[in-house]
């Protein structure tokens, strides 16, 4: 399947540097992780109508969403950035009983639609690129055995290709690690409550919570889609207060029943719009932040459902000046000191203040993102070894790293085919000269148009 082939990109990316402060105002396209959540509620919920996306994400990621939906048997009309998703007239809450789906290596799909088939009834195979077959499913899996499905890794190493056989979600509690990925608590609790027989689904979260506010978005979206669900928390104190956000400790999810029976579709949105990602809005603010320019995300608040906006508190510490205006967040660059700082919630702008941390005023430590060595690529790793390449210094642990700024010098910087690696190293390449990002293509997996837009800004 060829994904985004409208752009084409060159093999390498010289970067020139910006010749002045930035002074921008950008936007960015529509939030992949809210599109791709939306694209699996509104197929959940179209027994009984249909629903449109607005503002949605085009790219590798959605596509693959897409796609992955339709050969389950939903009906979806993309015409981007609008996306219908049709009534589904099958009588079944997954149309299609069997489906081969490739999900290149977006992990919200692989998680998501492994649970969606598990809900399903019938056989069903999930697979992805080399670099998926190493990322880890087992936890999701051994969850979605507790509910009576069967599930499990083809090559019996707890990673994809994913076989799901199942008559539907049977049982009624299941337990779920809960401190590698969001995306396996995210994609049982938007499948929850379509248990098969009409209960409620308990499920028990394993280990520290990470990436918090992507569960926060879940619920968020869920309470759209008119799910019901409820928390249970435990009782510890941390710093003399209680700290519910990271001791979350299980989830309800009851079904509602009507005319007496299980309502196993429920009433979402006739229409839902999608937010501008947050994510992508880092690298923006960032390029404010290294040149001492002024860039505003348009369409962006604090009250975002995306925790990644947080970024900008980030830039804040090390000397930005944030103000939030009608029209978006605008980040001012300024004098820029090192901090020490957990990353945890906001993961995916780790790189990001990485790439702004060789520009400060002595270190940066980021802390507590051990898990997004299971990403894309291991990112802790791969952002080490490519700022020490432009000179800095980078002591690597096992849950973040510490950088030390020092001369920079340009020179061709691998990607490891992580979006997030070539826009973050971006940034670098508005303030040294030389900077040549190597397979600059990969940013078509959340942001195709990323290369138009970033020279744009420094016009």
């Amino acid at each position: 399947m060829e994904i985004m082939n409208t752009i084409v990109y060159p093999k390498s990316l010289e970067l020139p540097p910006a010749a002045n402060p930035i002074s921008a105002s950008v936007t960015v396209p529509g939030s992949k992780s809210i599109t791709n959540r939306a694209l699996v509620l509104a197929a959940l919920a179209s027994r009984l109508g249909e629903c449109k996306l607005m503002g949605a994400l085009q790219s590798e990621d959605t596509e693959v969403m897409v796609e992955g939906l339709t050969r389950l048997g939903f009906r979806i009309e993309v015409d981007w950035p609008r996306v219908a998703v049709y009534k589904n007239e099958s009588g079944r809450l997954v149309p299609n009983a069997s489906a081969d789906i490739f999900c290149a290596n977006s992990g919200t799909t692989m998680r998501f639609l492994t649970a969606v088939c598990a809900a399903g009834n019938g056989r069903y195979r999930l697979d992805g690129v080399p670099r998926m077959r190493e990322r880890p499913i087992e936890d999701l899996l051994g969850a979605l055995r507790e509910l009576g499905v069967k599930a499990h890794s083809e090559n019996g190493n707890g990673c994809p290709p994913a076989v799901i056989e199942t008559s539907g979600l049977i049982q009624r509690r299941c337990a779920v690690r809960s401190d590698q990925s969001s995306q396996f608590l995210s994609a049982l609790m938007m499948v929850a409550p379509y248990h098969s027989e009409g209960h409620g689904i308990w499920i028990h979260l394993k280990g520290a919570l990470v990436s918090e506010p992507y569960i926060e978005m879940t619920l968020a979206m869920i309470a759209r889609w008119n799910l019901p669900y409820y928390q249970n928390f435990d009782s510890r104190v941390e710093d003399g207060e209680p700290n519910r956000r990271q001791h979350i400790t299980s989830m309800v999810f009851e079904q509602k029943h009507l005319h007496g029976g299980p309502l196993y579709s429920y009433v979402g949105p006739a229409e839902y719009a999608i937010e501008p990602d947050a994510s992508a809005a880092s690298y923006f603010w960032a390029a404010a932040a290294v040149t001492g320019g002024r860039v505003t995300v348009l369409g962006l608040t604090r009250d975002s459902l995306q925790g990644d906006v947080a970024f900008v508190d980030a830039l804040e510490k090390m000397g930005c000046s944030i103000d939030e205006t009608a029209d978006g967040i605008a980040a001012h660059g300024g004098a820029l000191k090192g901090i020490d700082i957990d990353m945890n919630a906001i993961s995916d702008t780790a790189m990001t203040l990485a790439a702004v941390a060789l520009f400060a005023e002595g270190p940066t430590t980021i802390r507590n993102i051990a898990h997004v060595r299971h990403k894309e690529t291991d990112r802790i790793a791969a952002v080490a070894t490519e700022l020490r390449k432009l000179g800095a210094t980078v002591e690597e642990f096992d849950d973040g790293m510490r950088i030390v700024p020092g001369p920079l010098t340009g020179c061709s910087v691998a990607t490891y085919n992580d979006h997030r690696m070539a826009m973050s190293l971006a940034i670098v390449g508005l303030k040294v000269p030389g900077v040549k990002i190597e397979n600059p293509g990969c940013v078509a997996k959340t942001y195709p148009g990323f290369w138009q837009d970033w020279a744009r800004m420094s016009e």
